[in-house]
């Protein structure tokens, strides 16, 4: 599928839980929605700006009726998707602007500000039911562990924290000892008994739930930039164990799909040239297509090399890929361009060739030691980015601001600064870990 423009930076993506639509919360303070076929074609459903700031965070209810954002503004808004109308807003929901919201479920939501507060709201009611300050610097992502009606916040202050919602404290079930890193994002595996976090270093930390959540028990490097974005792959997806394989988004512009335990990279999943990659979603809602053929005038109609699409009796090429094309993978950088990259199609062709085993370290549960990048080791040297660079545009309207935060509190350099600086992230790694890339 070609990239889909936009208009304006992405900072979040969600995909439509059954229907082919992906929506985007944009730096311009918009709500965009995108449907797609599975012929690679896409158009605009609707367009709905919510704030003058920028939109941070997108989160859909259990069902995709409605669509939570939340941004600079600090407030927290619902949306209609069926008829793309705001039905509800809380213009103040925090004191400072919020990065991240979770549908935690039917009846729970959570946000998260820069400051670290995160409070738990019931859609039913305005306010807030609770409000958590044990975190100092921003969150950057939510995971909730049904077992346990636990939801799992991960900060820039270098902690992970676990919060009971069933328990009327304003205090974490639990907290983990400071990483001394920056921890940017979060996915399970193993049917949720271990998760994965990524950090600022590159690092995947392995937390084992039966280990507690003091520590991580392992450490993956490989990553050459931060790990700003982790995402599971759906059980429906064949030819991957979707119990240990996960996807990683860098900020060296690659989407990656890699395997834990023993740890192997599949290949690249999605290149984004020089552009960070900082949000990833998976989508898999073919029941009810949502584009209509009789409308022509406004279905982007090109092929992943900008031709016009081709029939399904042209060739079996086109076959193959239309019954790959169920599952869609999006992905977005610092471009105004969300990436659609056919998944299905992606670990098919990964049938035809070797896997490159990068660890051979099993699977050792509470025994599973630690890493080291320091000793015994050669420098990664990090892939080329791809010279295709998008020329990016401006919106008169928009405030600049030019990614979320990342740094801790203690420091005084400029995040934007430190987010370019070339090779600050570099990391020595055992053998030869992504070196094919």
């Amino acid at each position: 599928m070609p990239d889909v423009p936009v208009g304006s930076q992405i900072f979040d993506l969600a995909f439509h839980p059954s229907n082919s639509t992906v929506y985007c919360a944009l730096l311009s303070g918009k709500v965009k929605g995108i449907a797609y076929d599975q012929s690679g074609r896409s158009k605009k459903v609707f367009e709905l700006r919510v704030s003058q700031k920028s939109c941070r965070g997108i989160a859909l209810s259990e069902d995709g009726e409605k669509l939570y954002t939340v941004g600079k503004g600090k407030g927290l808004y619902t949306i209609d998707t069926i008829t793309g109308k705001l039905v509800e807003s809380r213009a103040k929901a925090h004191e400072t602007a919020i990065n991240r919201v979770k549908n935690v479920t039917s009846w729970l939501l959570s946000t998260g500000d820069d400051d670290g507060v995160i409070k738990l709201w019931d859609p039913r009611k305005k306010e807030s039911v609770r409000k958590y300050t044990h975190h100092f610097d921003y969150i950057t992502d939510f995971l909730w562990l049904d077992d346990k009606k636990h939801l799992v916040a991960t900060s820039g202050d270098g902690t992970l924290s676990v919060i009971d919602v069933r328990a009327k404290v304003p205090e974490p079930f639990a907290q983990s000892e400071d990483q001394e890193d920056e921890l940017l994002s979060m996915v399970p595996i193993k049917g949720t008994s271990k998760i994965i976090v990524g950090t600022q270093l590159g690092i995947l930390s392995v937390f084992n739930r039966s280990s507690g959540w003091n520590d991580c028990v392992d450490r993956i490097p490989g990553h050459p930039h931060s790990v700003d974005a982790l995402c599971a792959l759906p059980a429906s997806l064949s030819n991957v164990d979707h119990t240990s394989t996960i996807l990683t988004g860098s900020s060296d512009g690659f989407v990656r799909a890699v395997s834990v335990f023993p740890t192997t990279l599949h290949g690249v999943v999605a290149d984004h040239g020089q552009w960070p990659v900082e949000r990833i979603a998976v989508g898999e809602g073919m029941s009810q297509l949502t584009l209509d053929d009789d409308e022509d005038e406004s279905i982007e109609s090109t092929s992943k090399l900008g031709h016009p699409i081709s029939t399904k009796s042209d060739t079996e090429d086109d076959e193959r890929e239309g019954l790959s094309s169920q599952h869609w993978v999006g992905s977005a950088g610092h471009d105004e361009l969300l990436k659609l990259t056919n998944l299905g199609l992606f670990f098919s062709d990964k049938d035809d060739g070797p896997e490159q085993a990068v660890d051979d370290r099993e699977d050792n549960g509470d025994d599973a030691g630690v890493s080291s990048a320091d000793e015994g080791s050669s420098s990664f040297v990090p892939p080329q980015a791809s010279e295709d660079l998008v020329e990016q545009g401006s919106d008169s309207d928009v405030e600049p601001e030019v990614s979320r935060p990342r740094k801790r509190k203690k420091k005084e350099k400029d995040p934007l600064a430190l987010k370019r600086q070339k090779g600050r992230n570099e990391v020595e790694v055992e053998g030869v870990f992504f070196a094919d890339l």
